[in-house]
Parts: structure tokens; C-alpha cells; sequence
């Protein structure tokens, strides 16, 4: 052990250039034959969305550090500037793989019908219908601005897709430059349906091809995309705002106008205009401006990936009602018989479990109060309607709503207000720290006194990502994790720690770590011939270097490490003397790995814990998070039946090698066939059909839908 010194950057690997490699994993999904053809195209989508994402956060704050002046060496032992050039590096290779992989996919979706084609490739009568649709539908919402002496260079708002035209008069050869947005919006698609047909324009070419409307007898020299990306770090100190609200509202201006990180051009523009467009966005030409030889913004390709093509997609899922709460007429009922109830999502549907939980509690006359934390939710969650009802019946309802919650400000705040007016008791968390926990606490007079119900999950309150995301949850009794999380909440709506003590969960950010490192210790010291040491961690990502270097001790030690990370992992697993007893694979799947579980075999009196903290420091160390024992023997053979089930499985995982590279496991046998997700959504039905009584009882459909959002 004395041989490896390890806080030697070597045996690190950088967060941002792992998170990198997932994403070809994801890329990876839409390059696989086996995928059906738009779930393909949705793979594209996803990892354009991914970048659009890691340039906003990861790149934007590498650029503050350095505009900050900040020399410090990573745990990897990379400075700010040497990080964003290889992370350049990386991207680029991605792009480039990505617009190769959109070509060939596009060739398939025309064997298919589905076809976006240029606007020249239309016919004459084609082109007459998109002119009249475009004069008609959006023709008022194009703005032209003109770039000259009078008319500075205009603000170019985050991710809008615009055109840049050179124009000129007959009387005069002098050119005049011209910015125009792209009006893409909710009710203006990115690409325009031409005669109810899968054939398809651009909105920006359409708008390109009939420039003559707004520049009638002008001279159009030229007509080139381009799309900027700003910084989406522009975070406050807490400490010195007196009002947590409009500090958050003011943060989301200035992210508005936050300074420009990336920006996009067409292949087909002059390298003078995209030095013109680089000058005056601040950005270096040659590290900051990247080419796009194909289709620009493919985030927009989950327009594409809707299209109603049942043969081409996966085949539909339909979450099934937990067999504990299918024939139960009163869900606390369920709860008390059983003690602890497990969910797993989407697998069993969202609705008829955690929303059904907060719709019992609204109008239960039983039901006292409801308290809960509210991180990310979506439009189609009834849970604020719920809580409001809950209010207006008289309860006592307390939500700690996070206003910080990167890209759900507004909803958050909008959210707030909603339930502000109705009598709900919102608060927004402690100062310094991101309340990142999924906790709902209801407190109900029983026939035996006061008791204490509540769920505690992996993932938020969204009803759309409770079908897109494998996530966990638990709905329970148990009077330890009741009592704890009465001063759970006591902390979170006053800030006050005193001296809190819990009993059963981990929070962070005291608790949960200490916990962590003190469990890994433990099994480092149970660990012998006769009862070998067994660590296994299911997580979004591993990049704190604590809980990494105690798992490379206990490695050392000879404690098989298992790790199921689905994104960043500092950790090198497989380096002799070092990390041979440590494996890391990742799962891409149809659905986005999200669940969290920590397991020890502590000498075969088995732990299982879940919640909603990766071991990233920040989740460790600035955000509330909460962790949960899992002690009732049937949810823990659950739990084991799903770890087993991935780390056995051969479809969709890839193993990492030593040097954080991937390499992708594949099936030997037709039983190897399935993936981990197939066998969860088979297991869930038979449950199910077994709890029903009758095999031809059709699940019930959770019908809310909804985008991804990262936790």
C-alpha cells in the first residue's frame, strides 16, 4: 500500500473530461443498429442538449476561474485553461462524430418517408405553399437588425438559432450587415411540415430562401447561420442578499446578458464575418468558434423524434400500479400494514404512488400536515395542486421550494407564488446550501396517537421525468426516520443547527459523508478470507476525492469495490496494487439511470441505504441532501435483485477501463439479450398481474409526459 501516494494527481481522473466520455456512451445509443431509428434520432438530441448544458455550466465556470485569476490545480492536477482545451479537444471529436452520424441517419429516415430536405428541393408548388404559410404564420415575428455605425451590434440572446445576411442597394455596392433571430418557439417549430407529409424544412432556411420580403429590391450577398451559447454561472453571494427571491430573480437577468462562451457558425461562412461575430462577442477565433458542417442546434431533433412511427420506436411502456397499493382503498393503511413500501420508477407509475401519497394527505381528514421539498417539478405534477388543497382544507403545509435549482428558477419561483397565495408555508432553504433532498413528511392522527408517514426518493417531483428516469423511493412508517425528519425540517425552515441528532437517516451536508468514509473504513477491518468485504455504490457520478481515495484504500485492503456510475468517476479502477479489486461499469439504457444505492456487507449484517446524493462534493458538503436506511429484509432483497441484475448484465453497459476509457460489454447468448431496464419493466408486470389476480389486467397508463431535467 506505502508504494501508490494517494494524493498524487495521476490515480485521478478529470470530472468534466468524464463526463465527456458519457456522453459518447450516449452518443454511442443512436450509432447502435439496435436501437429503433428515432430513438436514434432522440440520442442525437439528447447529447446536443447535453453540450448546449456542459458549455452554459461546465465551460462557463472554468472561463470565470480564469477571468478570476484562479491558478489552483484540479485533484487531476489540470488548471483551468488546460481543462477547457482539452475538453475542446473532446467536444470537437463529438461534434464532428455526431454530424457524420446525423448524415447516415438521415439517409435511413428517407427509406423511412421521413425526410428534411432543403428548400430548393422542393417543388415549385411546394415552395408556394411554405411562402404562404410563412407570410401568414411567421413572417411578423422576424425582426431584421442592421450592424452599422448607427445601429451597434445587437444583444444575440443564449442558444437562439439567427441568420447573419450581407445586403446591398442596386444604387449602391456598399454592403450592410444584418442580424436576424430565428423565431423558434413553442408555437413555431424548428422545422416546418410541408403538405402533411414526414417531409420536412428548416425554419431558418425557409426564412433564408424568401429574404426578398424583408429586403425588397436588395441584393442578398450572402445568408450564414450562427448560434452564441453565454455563461449560465452567475450566482450570488446568499450571504449578503436580504431578499433570497429577488436575488435569484435578479441572478436570472443577468444571466440573460452573462457573457457569450461558445459560439457556433455555419461551415459556408466567410472567415471575415466569423471574425467580425468572434470580435464582437469577445471570444477567441480559434478556440471559442466551432464549425458546423451539417444540421446546427440538434437539440431540436426531439421534434423529429415525436413522430407518431410506432415502428420505429421503442416498443411503448406503460408503468404498472405498485402490487402493495393496487387494492388498497386507504394508502396509510397500506403503508402501516406494511411498514415500508418500495417504488421504482418508472417501472410503477408515479401517479398511483407518490402523487396518490400527497393527494390521500390533502384531503384526509386524519392528516394534520404535510411537509415536503420541492427541487425540480413540471407542469404535468398534480403534487402543487394537491398542496395547495391541502392548505385551503385547513392542513398545515410547509414546502421548502430551491430557488437554485440550475434552469427551474422561474418554474421554481412561479411555483412559490402559487402556493404563497394559497396559504402554504414556503421557505427557501438554508442560506449557503442547495436543498437537493426528495422528502415528503405527513404527520396523521391515527387511532394510536400522532404518526409520522413520508416518502423519501432519488428523484424529484416531476411527473415527466418519473418516466424518462430509474429512480427509487420508499414510502414508510418507521417512527426513527419520522423523528429524524422532524428535525430535518425544523433545520431546513429555520437554519438553525443547535445540536440536531439523527438517528436512523444521513443527511448532508454533516452527516452523510463522515457516515460514508466511517462505513468504508468499517468493511476495510471486517474484511477477511472468512467474510470478504464487499462495497457496491449505484450513483450518478463519483468525483468527490475523500469517498474516492478511502475506496482505492479499501481496494488496497482487499474489499471488492462494485460502483455502477452512470456519468463522472474520478476513480481508476484495475491499476495492480492499487484498484484490482475495483469495478466500474455504466448503464445507457432507454431510460436515464438515476437511482442512488449504497451498499455494505458489513461482515453479513447487510446495509442498504438510498437517496438522493451522488458523491460529488457539492451533494456531500453544500446541499441538503437525504440518505435512508432500507432495513425490512423484502425491500432489501429488492435492492439486491436490481444490483445484481446490472452488474450482471451484458446489454447497454460498458466496463471502464484504467485509463477512463469505455469499453461496451456484449451479450454472448440470446437470454443476454435484454438489457437490466427490459428485465425491471418485465418484473414490474408480474408483480403487478400477480397482485391483480388476473393476467389480463392491463397496467394502468401514468399518462403525464415530460422532458429531461438534470438533478
Amino acid at each position: 500500500m506505502s508504494q501508490f501516494d494517494l494524493n498524487s494527481s495521476e490515480w485521478y481522473l478529470n470530472r468534466e473530461l468524464t463526463w465527456l466520455e458519457f456522453n459518447k456512451r450516449v452518443l454511442h445509443e443512436a450509432e447502435d443498429e439496435r436501437t429503433p431509428l428515432l430513438e436514434r434520432v432522440k440520442f442525437i438530441a439528447i447529447v446536443s442538449s447535453n453540450l448546449d448544458e456542459f458549455f452554459m455550466k461546465r465551460i462557463g465556470g472554468l472561463k470565470q476561474q480564469l477571468g478570476a485569476g484562479i491558478s489552483e490545480l484540479s485533484v487531476d492536477g489540470r488548471r483551468p485553461q488546460q481543462q477547457i482545451s482539452e475538453c475542446y479537444a473532446v467536444v470537437r471529436e463529438l461534434e464532428a462524430q455526431k454530424q457524420q452520424l446525423f448524415t447516415e441517419i438521415t439517409k435511413l429516415l428517407e427509406v423511412e418517408g421521413i425526410r428534411i430536405v432543403p428548400y430548393t428541393e422542393l417543388s415549385k408548388e411546394q415552395q408556394q405553399k411554405m411562402r404562404a404559410h410563412y407570410i401568414t404564420n411567421i413572417f411578423p415575428l422576424v425582426t431584421p437588425q442592421a450592424i452599422d455605425p448607427a445601429h451597434p451590434f445587437p444583444f444575440i440572446s443564449n442558444l437562439s438559432l439567427n441568420l447573419l445576411a450581407g445586403v446591398s442597394t442596386p444604387d449602391d455596392n456598399k454592403m450592410t450587415l444584418v442580424r436576424i433571430k430565428i423565431p423558434v418557439s413553442s408555437s413555431v417549430p424548428r422545422f416546418i411540415q410541408v403538405d402533411g407529409q414526414y417531409l420536412y424544412i428548416a425554419l431558418g432556411d425557409l426564412i433564408a430562401n424568401n429574404l426578398d420580403l424583408l429586403f425588397p429590391g436588395m441584393t442578398v450577398m450572402f445568408c450564414n447561420l450562427f448560434r452564441v451559447t453565454r455563461n449560465a454561472v452567475t450566482e450570488k453571494d446568499e450571504e449578503q442578499a436580504d431578499d433570497l427571491l429577488q436575488m435569484i430573480e435578479s441572478e436570472l437577468r443577468e444571466r440573460k446578458f452573462a457573457s457569450v462562451v461558445r459560439l457556433e457558425v455555419a461551415a459556408c461562412m466567410a472567415k471575415l464575418q466569423v471574425g467580425m461575430l468572434a470580435a464582437e462577442l469577445g471570444l477567441n477565433e480559434e478556440q471559442d468558434v466551432f464549425v458546423v458542417e451539417e444540421r446546427m442546434a440538434m437539440s431540436d431533433l426531439f421534434q423529429i423524434a415525436s413522430i407518431p412511427r410506432p415502428d420505429l420506436l421503442d416498443p411503448p411502456h406503460h408503468p404498472t400500479d405498485h402490487c402493495k397499493l393496487v387494492n388498497a382503498p386507504n394508502i396509510f393503511h397500506a403503508i402501516r400494514n406494511e411498514g415500508s413500501i418500495l417504488l421504482q420508477h418508472p417501472y410503477e407509475s408515479f401517479v398511483t404512488t407518490v402523487e396518490r401519497f400527497v393527494k390521500e394527505a390533502s384531503r384526509d381528514p386524519q392528516v394534520k400536515a404535510i411537509k415536503m421539498t420541492l427541487y425540480r417539478t413540471s407542469a404535468g405534477t398534480k403534487i402543487v395542486q394537491y398542496l395547495i388543497d391541502a392548505a385551503l382544507n385547513g392542513k398545515q403545509v410547509a414546502v421548502v421550494v430551491e430557488l437554485k435549482a440550475r434552469f427551474d428558477e422561474s418554474a421554481n419561483i412561479k411555483w412559490a407564488h402559487r402556493m404563497e397565495s394559497a396559504g402554504v408555508h414556503v421557505t427557501y432553504g438554508v442560506v449557503g446550501l442547495k436543498t437537493h433532498s426528495k422528502v415528503i413528511y405527513v404527520v396523521r392522527q391515527d387511532f394510536n396517537g400522532l404518526r409520522r408517514y413520508a416518502h423519501i426518493g432519488t428523484g424529484n417531483y416531476h411527473a415527466g421525468t418519473a418516466r424518462l428516469y430509474t429512480d427509487l423511493g420508499i414510502l414508510t412508517y418507521d417512527s426513527k426516520i419520522g423523528e429524524d425528519l422532524t428535525e430535518l425540517f425544523n433545520f431546513l425552515t429555520t437554519g438553525l443547527v443547535a445540536n440536531r441528532h439523527f438517528k436512523s437517516l444521513l443527511p448532508a451536508p454533516k452527516v452523510l459523508k463522515p457516515n460514508l468514509l466511517a462505513r468504508i473504513e468499517r468493511e476495510i477491518k471486517l474484511h477477511s478470507t472468512d467474510t470478504p468485504g464487499l462495497i457496491q455504490f449505484k450513483m450518478n457520478a463519483l468525483e468527490d476525492a475523500d469517498i474516492t481515495r478511502a475506496l482505492y484504500r479499501a481496494s488496497q485492503a482487499g474489499v471488492k469495490v462494485e460502483l455502477i456510475i452512470r456519468d463522472t468517476c474520478r476513480l481508476r479502477p484495475g491499476i495492480p496494487g492499487l484498484s484490482d479489486n475495483v469495478r466500474v461499469i455504466s448503464i445507457v439504457g432507454r431510460f436515464l439511470e438515476h437511482a442512488r444505492i449504497f451498499y455494505f456487507r458489513n461482515g453479513g449484517a447487510h446495509e442498504y441505504f438510498i437517496g438522493s446524493a451522488d458523491c460529488m462534493k457539492r451533494n456531500l458538503e453544500s446541499r441538503v441532501e437525504v440518505v435512508t436506511p432500507v432495513d425490512k429484509a423484502e425491500l432489501q432483497a429488492t435492492l439486491r435483485e436490481i444490483l445484481d441484475s446490472q452488474f450482471n448484465n451484458k446489454r447497454s453497459v460498458w466496463e471502464m477501463q484504467s485509463d477512463g476509457q469505455y469499453v461496451q460489454l456484449q451479450p454472448s447468448t440470446p437470454e443476454q439479450q435484454k438489457s437490466a431496464q427490459d428485465l425491471m419493466i418485465e418484473q414490474a408486470q408480474k408483480r403487478f398481474k400477480m397482485a391483480s389476480g388476473s393476467k389480463q389486467h392491463k397496467p394502468r397508463l401514468n399518462k403525464s409526459g415530460g422532458n429531461r431535467n438534470k438533478s
